[in-house]
């Protein structure tokens, strides 16, 4: 079996090395998974799932400080966001336990026409089968966590595929399963090219497909799918944010860094265009330059750093690119629009890009927020709704009125007011329409896609 290295974005400093699997390994493990899933005897019952699940849950709180390092170094996301990602990782655990308290079906009314009489029906569920997790960089513990651990819960065998720039956090998930007692064939990580790859997502043997990453790889592995395959997606978007002339400006400045930067802008709901009231949008665009300015780009693992570099090289070189053409269409740079170094981007404000620069119709996925003016609040909703994306969106303003039209007018799943995009706790839903994706993440969420509804009906002369 072969290796690759890992590497961290900031330095390319070796990290680590995982083993590197080829299309017939990675179809022995798809042989493998299926045949688990359908060996009824030695099937997991409920209470077993929960046993291992909590075990889990202990041997990753006795391990913080180990997996928060491990987490960091190979996604370049800042040590104390990392932690962060861990204590949300073991909550992710949490949460599928919990579920699974309340994961039931429902009676379903009989005898209200003579041709129902003398019957009772009940719905439950059934675990769908076997899931192919294909997994995406920027959040490499807990998005394994939510793609992994609700297939275990409900009772399904889970590969999964971690992007392979960041494949150590799922593989260490799945060593920590096995540690906790989950049987060998339930959980594998593949570690693997896009060949072998795209043969997991497509085998007839895998029922459920979950996918996080870009649009174009997501949509095209929807259309290979086996016939019968259920597929979820979670791709980006380009958050667009209202701010109204009655706004809490001073409060809204951090919501709004935290939700532009964090994680140097690779998530896939970042604050990336601000859609701001003529009134109040020199006085928005500045102190939000201020909040950039005063940030500490660097070193992933030292505590002190707020915003860490990007994936790689060659993502620090596309943003460069994409700001240099927004300054040439007219976008003033308010601060930064320059790289630290080859593998760190200032954080930078741009006002008034051209709306059709790419900084305004691509998902930058980096350190940069665009600030744009309007007069009139319905000309904002649609510049903000003019792209075939559609994920989280979010409004500033104190009048509740305008509040509701905006969660009512803005294309989005979901809509924040007076929060940032970028909000999210792990029992909510949380998906893109449109373009963005297709069904809904989230543990529970999850679980549900992951199981299949059966009707049980009984007839008997007593009832």
């Amino acid at each position: 079996m072969s290796t690759i290295e890992v590497t961290s974005p900031f330095n390319d400093k070796v990290v680590g090395t995982v083993p590197f699997l080829n299309v017939e390994e990675v179809k022995a493990a798809i042989d493998l998974a299926n045949d688990t899933f359908h060996d009824h005897k030695n099937a997991l019952p409920k209470y077993k799932r929960i046993e291992i699940l909590e075990k889990v849950a202990e041997i990753m709180s006795s391990q913080i400080e180990e997996l928060t390092i491990l987490c960091a170094s190979e996604g370049g996301k800042p040590y104390m966001d990392s932690k962060v990602e861990i204590q949300r990782a073991i909550n992710g655990v949490k949460l599928s336990i919990e579920a699974l308290s309340s994961f039931e079906g429902s009676e379903v009314a009989m005898g209200h026409t003579a041709s129902s009489a003398n019957r009772m029906a009940y719905t439950f569920k059934e675990p769908i089968g076997v899931v192919a997790a294909v997994s995406a960089f920027n959040h490499p513990f807990n998005l394994a966590v939510h793609q992994v651990i609700p297939a275990i819960a409900v009772g399904c065998s889970v590969i999964i595929k971690p992007a392979t720039q960041t494949p150590m956090s799922a593989v260490k998930l799945i060593e920590i399963l096995a540690e906790a007692g989950l049987p060998k064939g339930w959980a594998q990580a593949v570690v693997c090219g896009r060949e072998a790859g795209e043969l997991l997502a497509t085998s007839p043997k895998i029922n459920f497909l979950t996918f996080i990453g870009s649009g174009s790889v997501g949509w095209y592995l929807n259309s290979k799918v086996a016939n019968g395959t259920r597929v979820a997606l979670e791709h980006g978007g380009v958050a667009p944010v209202i701010v109204e002339p009655d706004a809490d400006i001073d409060a809204m400045i951090p919501d709004l860094g935290k939700g532009g930067f964090y994680h140097a802008g690779q998530v896939c709901v970042s604050v990336q265009r601000v859609y701001v009231h003529d009134s109040i949008v020199d006085e928005v665009a500045s102190k939000l330059a201020d909040y950039a300015s005063k940030l500490v780009v660097g070193d992933q693992l030292d505590p002190k750093t707020e915003v860490g570099p990007l994936i790689n090289n060659n993502e620090v070189n596309r943003v460069e690119e994409w700001v240099n053409e927004a300054k040439e269409k007219g976008g003033k740079i308010l601060t930064g629009g320059n790289r630290i170094s080859a593998s760190c981007y200032e954080p930078t404000v741009i006002l008034n890009p051209a709306d059709d620069a790419l900084v305004s119709t691509k998902e930058v996925f980096g350190p940069v927020v665009c600030v744009y003016s309007y007069s009139d609040i319905e000309d904002a909703f649609d510049r903000a709704n003019a792209l075939e994306v559609s994920f989280q969106a979010a409004v500033f303003t104190k009048n509740i009125d305008t509040a509701l039209k905006a969660v009512k007018r803005l294309s989005g799943t979901a809509v924040m007011v007076n929060d940032h995009t970028a909000f999210r706790v792990d029992w909510m839903p949380f998906g893109g329409a449109n373009a963005s994706g297709l069904g809904m993440g989230g543990i529970e969420h999850s679980m549900i896609e992951m199981s299949k509804e059966k009707l049980m009906v009984i007839k008997s002369p007593v009832l």
